[in-house]
């Protein structure tokens, strides 16, 4: 039996993630995704969309089905 993974090479918000810090956001999705940590990755609200920025994932978390996110925004494209 195998576990159903996703490899992403972007973060797509859908509007759902969390300020922790001035940077620093959490993003929780639904199944479990594999992300690139430490290295600078685009930033989208949805998928056909315009950039919003780039982010670095500094951790990733699989617990109950889901994937939470921890990202750092270094550059921002649009405003808040």
């Amino acid at each position: 039996m195998g576990m159903p993974l996703e490899l992403n090479t972007m973060i797509v918000t859908k509007g759902r993630e969390q300020r922790i810090e001035e940077n620093l956001f959490l993003l929780e999705k639904e199944g479990y995704r594999l992300y690139p940590i430490d290295i600078p990755i685009e930033v989208k609200k949805t998928m056909d969309s315009d950039s919003s920025g780039i982010a670095v994932i500094k951790k990733v978390v699989w617990e109950n089905g889901t994937t939470a996110l921890t990202y750092q925004l270094i550059s921002l494209n649009t405003t808040n």
